[in-house]
């Protein structure tokens, strides 16, 4: 039987492929939830890092939002975990794959390092940091841009295909933003069907699209096309809510998940701007009763990192 995340003991996590977490991702059939952690804030829980308390909430899945390749601090890990293993502890510990953001930052627009946007060397999408991130033991890279990063879909789609040259057989790609850009039009600020093929084309495995609901004008009508798009190039979807309201109520958030599955995500992603670098915990819980059912959110909240 294939395997799906949810089934999966967090004994399997570490030799789990590239190719294994595709499978269990598609085996799920649009159940898996990815959760967008601050690798940098103060943990909501002291002691404990948000990636663990998301964990605990029925994530399959963790990204490590503002993680620094070159300096990958992790709050609330154990103190003395050296900072070279602290992915991998962190692994561990919460007994989920674990994934990161890269900004493919246009070469034309470079912020002050005083400005609040300016994204330092090691949150860069090189060659260099994708290499880095394997060796971390990062499985999946996002490369996607934070609101006034600098950030465009050609530069997206460059850096996936550079990325796919050193670490595209070791690692989940996946590109897209999840603000949308904030760009306003007929498409709401969606993706082009000819973007979506662009980052298909370099080697995504993954497309990202805002959840219905989440950024103005963008519609169940206009994702359904664009997710049925994207699974006829044989690449998986995740609908990401990027736009705060993961720390909205959960009405609203049991409303954009079964909206994002009837659009056909593959990966359901909430965000990290609820409460300190996270969701809130009852609109996690929330989204993934809405996803899944009760029976296997418990039984992903209350399997053992042991089993």
């Amino acid at each position: 039987m294939t395997p799906r995340l949810l089934d999966c003991a967090a004994s399997d996590f570490a030799s789990m492929t590239r190719p294994d977490l595709l499978e269990a991702i598609t085996a799920a059939e649009g159940r898996t939830l990815i959760c967008e952690t601050s690798a940098l804030t103060e943990p909501l829980i002291a002691g404990i890092t948000n990636a663990e308390v998301a964990a605990s909430l029925a994530a399959d899945m963790i990204l490590l939002n503002f993680l620094d390749v070159d300096d990958p601090v992790i709050n609330g890990l154990p103190g003395d975990t050296p900072i070279a293993d602290s992915v991998r502890t962190l692994k561990r510990l919460a007994g989920r794959p674990v994934g990161i953001n890269l900004e493919p930052i246009d070469a034309r627009y470079e912020p002050d390092p005083a400005d609040p946007y300016f994204v330092p060397p090691g949150r860069r999408a090189t060659q260099a940091n994708a290499l880095r991130a394997a060796e971390l033991g990062v499985d999946l890279i996002v490369f996607t841009g934070n609101p006034g990063a600098g950030v465009s879909n050609h530069t997206i789609a460059d850096a996936v295909a550079e990325a796919h040259e050193v670490v595209g057989d070791r690692l989940v790609l996946a590109a897209g933003r999840m603000h949308a850009a904030g760009v306003f039009g007929p498409q709401g600020g969606l993706l082009t069907l000819a973007e979506v093929d662009a980052f298909i084309d370099a080697g995504a495995d993954i497309v990202l699209l805002p959840a219905p609901g989440t950024v103005p004008g963008v519609t169940l009508e206009l994702v359904h096309p664009l997710v049925s798009r994207v699974h006829s190039r044989g690449a998986l979807v995740m609908t990401t809510i990027g736009t705060s309201q993961e720390g909205s109520d959960e009405a609203t958030m049991r409303q954009f998940a079964l909206t994002a599955k009837m659009a056909g995500a593959d990966l359901h992603h909430i965000g990290d701007a609820g409460y300190s670098g996270i969701a809130t915990p009852e609109n996690i819980f929330a989204y993934s009763i809405a996803v899944r059912g009760r029976r296997h959110t418990i039984a992903r909240m209350a399997r053992s990192v042991l089993r």
